[in-house]
């Protein structure tokens, strides 16, 4: 699949889940500003067959090379970067993964049941990335008991494959050229900045600064009747110029650190 085809169907399928990200889309295209993806995200599991090998399949058939690597402690999470290279207009891709052998065994026995219930043939599948949840409908309960370990985990189970966020290029807007006006767009818009460690990670300094909304709750179905649950996330990023001149393409760990809980439950 070629790469416009590729992020085209996850577009679609990411806008049709989160409709709050097409209308965001579309706030930007009533200020007649041309907005251009900067990356995309996806979560998943260190279980075989799934796990961010498995996910990179489709970027790397599409000409993705793996470009960086970075540790999450705290969240017990490790992931890696994928890019196109020598082009620095194509999106970048950052696939994550629960280390679930460091949490509890009820945390580990509910991924295993995932990996269980995940069909034969999506596994090392490239397709696995349009894939959804397969395993059926979940408990809110077990939802919950995720929730004290790790919201990572509880975001994964509900949502599973589907992109966890797109993200405006601020480098390319023509009427904000900042994250902090970027920031004060969507609050007149009526959105809520994810401000976990504040409402703007990394600086000018570090050479990459990104913000994100936060994901909007939507009605899910579960075994225990329907509640509302956050979906995915629409996030902003401005990058700078090296010393060498040119534009930093990678991640700040710190940073996506708190990026991550922009879907962090939260009652409306």
């Amino acid at each position: 699949m070629i790469q416009k085809e590729l992020f085209d169907r996850l577009w679609t399928d990411y806008t049709t889940k989160n409709p709050h990200a097409k209308n965001i889309f579309k706030a930007f295209a009533d200020r007649g500003e041309q907005v251009l993806n900067d990356h995309i995200a996806f979560r998943t599991i260190n279980q075989a067959g799934m796990n961010i090998d498995t996910l990179a399949q489709a970027f790397i058939e599409a000409g993705y090379v793996e470009k960086g690597r970075y540790v999450f402690e705290s969240k017990k999470l490790q992931a890696r970067h994928y890019e196109i290279p020598n082009d620095d207009t194509a999106p970048l891709v950052f696939i994550s993964e629960l280390e679930t052998e460091l949490f509890s065994s009820f945390l580990q026995q509910e991924m295993k049941k995932i990996a269980e219930q995940m069909p034969e043939d999506l596994k090392n599948n490239p397709n696995i990335i349009f894939s959804g949840r397969t395993w059926g409908l979940p408990s809110f309960a077990v939802y919950e008991k995720l929730r004290t370990e790790s919201e990572y985990a509880a975001w994964f189970y509900v949502n599973g494959y589907t992109v966890n966020h797109f993200t405006v290029s601020v480098n390319q807007l023509k009427t904000m050229t900042n994250i902090a006006d970027v920031n004060a767009f969507l609050k007149e818009q009526g959105y809520q900045i994810n401000d976990a460690g504040g409402e703007v990670q990394g600086t000018p300094e570090e050479l990459l600064e990104q913000s994100s909304v936060k994901a909007p709750l939507m009605e899910v179905e579960f075994q225990e009747g329907v509640f509302e649950v956050p979906g995915c996330y629409y996030e902003f990023a401005k990058r700078y110029n090296d010393a060498d001149g040119k534009l930093y393409r990678k991640f700040i760990a710190k940073s996506a650190d708190k990026i991550f809980q922009s879907t962090d439950y939260y009652r409306s």
